[in-house]
């Protein structure tokens, strides 16, 4: 394949994009932030719940261990 029609392909893509993205429904704003709250909240309530976890089992196996 030649430089051309690789600059070709290029181009058709990026303007079948561009005119699939005119037809995507988005959201409003206030729903898209209430769903990256809700995801930021579940990441934060996970990461606190897994570094319990991670330090009962660090103290457990110390504890085997030696």
């Amino acid at each position: 394949m030649d430089i051309k029609a690789g600059v070709q392909k290029v181009k058709l893509f990026l303007e079948e994009s561009y005119n699939e993205m005119k037809k995507v429904s988005w959201p409003p704003k206030k729903d898209t932030l209430k769903a990256a709250y809700a995801v930021i909240s579940f990441v934060i309530i996970l990461a606190f719940f897994l570094g319990i976890v991670d330090y009962i089992l660090a103290k457990i196996t110390s504890w085997i261990v030696g």
